[in-house]
């Protein structure tokens, strides 16, 4: 497989947009806290489903993660933060750092105290760092499930944050009450749930085994420090929302946890890590899967590709640490590629590096090619043409002392796209390769999986005709 040039002739003609809406913007509501008082169990609460990583070890959530939420009829956004220490030092500091970015960006921030355990110093000292960002701040007293311990949770006015709001994140007790003045706190009023609202930014999952590299390059790409990035391998647990702009576009790159294991066979975290990493790559229209290209191809690399194939999603192969490749390396590398890969040779290539940050401005124009050959659709009267022709250049094999005859052919989808081939019998499946292989080379489709469906005849009696089934 070579690099793929990118030829912008190939992408699809700009649509003229009309006059544009002044919307209100989205407000933002930031969940903080120390680590392990339940701040994704409450932002699972308030998104109404389970997302948001959680297991009962301090820890979990690492990034800060957004996601969409509505209550009465009003859209936000909530942003799930690892848990905030003061004096954090190397990883733990990073976090911090994401939960301050948070803090910094929001309207309305939710500081979550576990009333079972009462104020701490370090609660005291996320105070200090609260105030000083001059934001609303409403004081969540959580893993209140009764209302004798509604009022131990008054003792948490001494924080001098004003009245606690007593929920149990887990229950959903008190939950309503706290959303209802998370929305009288807003700055200004919250756009109502609209249907039919246009496309936002194309939707792109960045996926990759632990440590390859997808946090760099997020934070790369969004020039600033998104994703906790960790020589550990396994930092990113939560999928991590990021709008990036690369090439004069706005895109929603989707950070997600590397797979280590099959799904059956992990456990705890890294099996609810590896349901949202699956999950991501279902909600994404294009996957980006980064590779290391200083080390072999390994059976997790392949897993991966298999996953987003099956997906249908339209796939990019970003060889990351292209800088620590040397010329024999290349070499190996190549064949690799052909020996390895030979499954997807459809599946476009950028040789990057998130580090120095060589090439990653490829990334964009090999997407739009991808989304481009996932969103196309061939016209049926072209396609029938094109099929008519192959198959009198290259009939099928004869099987049985007859050849099976392809009667017509239509594009029933796309996204990926979809062929039907109705069909007097069953074909070969190395005829059906070759005819995936020169729909490719006639329509490009270069970058997305295709599905191909054949339709065999059905026979209603011996010797007599049928008619297509399906």
């Amino acid at each position: 497989m070579r690099d793929t040039e990118v030829d912008l002739a190939e992408l699809p003609e700009e649509t003229p947009v009309g006059d544009e809406e002044v919307e209100v913007p989205t407000p933002v509501v930031a969940v903080v806290g120390r680590p392990n008082v339940g701040k994704s169990t409450l932002v699972n609460r308030i998104i109404g489903r389970r997302q948001a990583v959680v297991e009962d070890v301090p820890g979990v959530t690492r990034d800060r993660v957004a996601y969409d939420a509505t209550w009465s009829g009003r859209e936000f956004t909530v942003v799930d933060t690892g848990g905030w220490e003061p004096d954090a030092r190397d990883r733990a500091a990073a976090i911090a750092r994401q939960a301050e970015a948070a803090v910094a960006t929001a309207d309305v921030v939710l500081f979550v105290v576990d009333a079972m355990i009462g104020a701490t110093d370090d609660d005291e000292k996320a105070v200090k760092m609260l105030r000083r960002s001059k934001k609303p701040v409403l004081l969540v007293a959580n893993k209140v499930d009764n209302q004798a311990r509604e009022i131990e949770a008054m003792s948490l006015w001494s924080l001098g944050l004003g009245q606690p709001y007593p929920v149990s994140a887990l229950h959903g007790r008190g939950a309503g009450d706290l959303l209802d003045a998370v929305f009288d706190a807003f700055p200004k009023e919250a756009p109502r749930v609209r249907e039919g609202r246009p496309r936002g930014p194309r939707r792109v999952a960045l996926v990759g085994r632990p440590n390859v590299g997808k946090s760099s390059l997020l934070n790369k790409l969004a020039r600033e420090e998104r994703s906790v990035v960790d020589s550990v391998a396994g930092t990113t647990v939560d999928p991590v929302d990021s709008l990036v702009t690369i090439d004069k576009e706005v895109w929603q790159f989707v950070d997600t946890a590397g797979l280590r294991k099959r799904v059956s066979h992990a456990s705890g975290t890294e099996y609810y890590a590896s349901l949202r990493t699956a999950a991501a790559i279902e909600a994404a229209e294009v996957t980006v899967v980064l590779l290391d290209a200083s080390e072999p191809i390994t059976e997790q690399d392949q897993r991966l590709l298999t996953m987003v194939a099956e997906a249908g999603r339209g796939v990019v192969l970003a060889f990351n640490k292209w800088d620590m490749v040397d010329d024999d390396r290349r070499y190996y590398l190549e064949k690799e590629i052909e020996r390895e890969l030979k499954r997807i040779p459809w599946a476009l290539r950028v040789n990057i590096s998130a580090l120095t940050g060589r090439a990653v401005e490829k990334l964009a124009p090999a997407l739009r090619i991808a989304l481009a050959s996932w969103e196309k659709r061939i016209a049926t009267g072209r396609l029938n043409q094109w099929l008519t022709a192959l198959v009198q250049a290259t009939p099928h094999p004869v099987r049985g002392g007859r050849a099976p005859r392809i009667m017509f052919a239509t594009q029933p989808g796309n996204c990926p796209p979809k062929f039907v081939l109705f069909t007097t019998g069953p074909l070969d499946a190395g005829y059906v390769r070759f005819i995936e292989r020169k729909l490719r080379e006639e329509f490009g489709f270069q970058g997305t999986p295709i599905e191909i469906a054949v339709k065999p005849r059905k026979m209603t009696g011996p010797g007599g005709r049928g008619k297509a089934h399906g």
